[in-house]
């Protein structure tokens, strides 16, 4: 899977939105990439997630987990490529936590995300790993649209595509977005 072939599509399912977003992270952006609208079909999802576990399956992991809702996708079918559990992390009263499972003490995980931009819901499921006596032995991810500001999550951070698409603080806006309204179409 070359990141001209996911780009592509992301184009083509729909999964790539132009117009103003605010991001999970407060940020607002001209790009937003909706991967369940590409994730729907469950052999594009298969094909995608096979070649991120192909990039990582000279990692040495035991288990998988991600961030709820837009990695669970990500890391249950990379945790199918790899032959390993997978097991998430869900918001409660503001913040992930891992309400439904237990971390493995002692045990190596792949933290799977569809996008990264500021790296947060990653390095909340990270501390949610180490915290429970767990380590991380890598960050996988579809998309990394950090761009200069690539996060640091104290292991290997492997990305299928990476961009640099621009990305705005509240308090500044460039007029020509801020004269288009706002739409929040990820997490909460």
């Amino acid at each position: 899977m070359t990141s001209e072939k996911l780009l592509r599509l992301f184009k083509e399912t729909g999964a790539l939105k132009e117009g103003h977003f605010v991001l999970r992270s407060g940020l607002h952006s001209r790009r937003f990439f909706q991967c369940a609208h590409l994730l729907q079909w469950p052999v594009l999802s298969a094909e995608i997630c096979a070649a991120l576990a192909e990039r990582a399956r000279g990692i040495a992991a035991d288990e998988v987990i991600s961030p709820a809702m837009g990695g669970i996708l990500v890391g249950h079918d990379v945790a199918r490529h790899l032959g390993k559990k997978h097991i998430f992390a869900e918001k409660h009263e503001g913040r992930l936590v891992a309400r439904r499972f237990d971390i493995t003490h002692g045990a190596r995980y792949l933290v799977c995300e569809d996008v990264v931009t500021t790296g947060g819901a990653v390095n909340e499921v990270c501390r949610i790993v180490r915290d429970g006596g767990g380590a991380v032995a890598a960050v996988l991810c579809l998309v990394d649209r950090s761009g200069e500001c690539q996060p640091e999550f104290g292991a290997p951070f492997i990305s299928l595509l990476r961009l640099a698409v621009e990305t705005f603080p509240a308090d500044r806006i460039p007029p020509d977005l801020a004269a288009v309204p706002a739409y929040k179409p990820g997490s909460k």
